[in-house]
């Protein structure tokens, strides 16, 4: 009996394709959205640049050759914005109280935050809420009982009041903020420390605290750029003695009466020097600050 052999049936070779460079179709929504970037940071840019080149000009360099050049650095503008127009000691002011308020703001909002994300207990939402609703709340339709409540207090024209109403004013950002990044933090870190004889005092600051520190800074710089830059605020509440004036007072000012004067490189000094704490800040933290608004996202 034979056997018929079967005819072997050679299997496919597998066709090997070679990657090849993936081509970056540039379309149209592509170079619209760049050009808009780019025309934005030239739109942000440009006028500080040219404030920043103006200051070191004469005032006479400014009034004929605006775009242009200085001929030489007058440092000797800044010295006279800083010493002359008191800006110096405004600038001063400004630092004492915004650091003071920004303090007082993440100590008190990050408590409050801590205990609404972590604990249960009756009428957490209700507070929750009333927090959340003072961002709905514009400040200048709270100035004229804040008025009376700040003068009756004691507290007008002092650094306190403005202290205190510049945490008040920043607390419903804060908690906000902080109450999400408090709830994505893990867990299991607390319940271990818990075990390990750790009281909630001390399992806020030398647990949990040190954990949302890239949170806490992007609120932190948040709240410093906001302070620094209020104005309505200290107009309203630190009249009289312009020795305790903030930076905006001084400013604002420092226009009106170097608008009449026409000695506007003294100005432009002046407002280089309240912008550079700024850019400061910015420059110095920027990582910190993508960091804190992308940490709450990734779980």
């Amino acid at each position: 009996m034979t056997t018929l052999d079967q005819p072997t049936v050679n299997a496919p070779t597998p066709v090997v394709r070679r990657d090849r460079p993936v081509r970056r179709e540039l379309g149209l929504a592509n170079v619209l959205s760049h050009g808009f970037l780019l025309f934005w940071g030239l739109l942000t840019v440009l006028p500080l640049l040219w404030m920043f080149i103006s200051s070191f000009k004469t005032n006479g360099e400014i009034l004929s050759d605006p775009w242009g050049l200085p001929g030489a650095l007058h440092w000797d503008n800044w010295a006279r914005a800083w010493t002359g127009a008191h800006i110096g000691r405004y600038f001063v002011n400004s630092l004492v109280v915004v650091t003071g308020s920004v303090s007082l703001t993440m100590l008190m909002g990050a408590t409050a935050a801590y205990v609404f994300a972590r604990y249960e207990f009756r009428g957490r939402q209700v507070v929750y809420y009333l927090f959340v609703g003072g961002l709905m709340f514009p400040v200048f339709l709270a100035l004229v009982p804040l008025f009376f409540v700040v003068r009756n207090a004691g507290l007008f024209g002092t650094w306190k009041g403005l202290i205190l109403v510049y945490a008040a004013y920043s607390l419903p950002f804060t908690v906000f903020f902080l109450t999400a990044f408090f709830r994505t933090l893990p867990t299991t870190v607390a319940e271990a420390a818990m075990v390990d004889g750790c009281g909630h005092f001390r399992l806020f600051f030398r647990v949990m605290l040190p954990m949302a520190r890239p949170g806490m800074i992007s609120v932190a710089i948040f709240n410093f750029l906001s302070h620094w830059n209020q104005f309505l605020l200290p107009q309203v509440l630190m009249q009289g003695d312009d020795s305790k004036w903030m930076l905006a007072q001084g400013l604002f000012a420092l226009s009106v009466s170097q608008g009449y004067a026409g000695d506007y490189a003294r100005l432009f000094a002046g407002l280089s020097i309240a912008v550079l704490p700024v850019l400061a800040i910015y420059v110095a933290f920027q990582r910190q600050v993508q960091a804190g608004l992308t940490a709450g996202q990734l779980k």
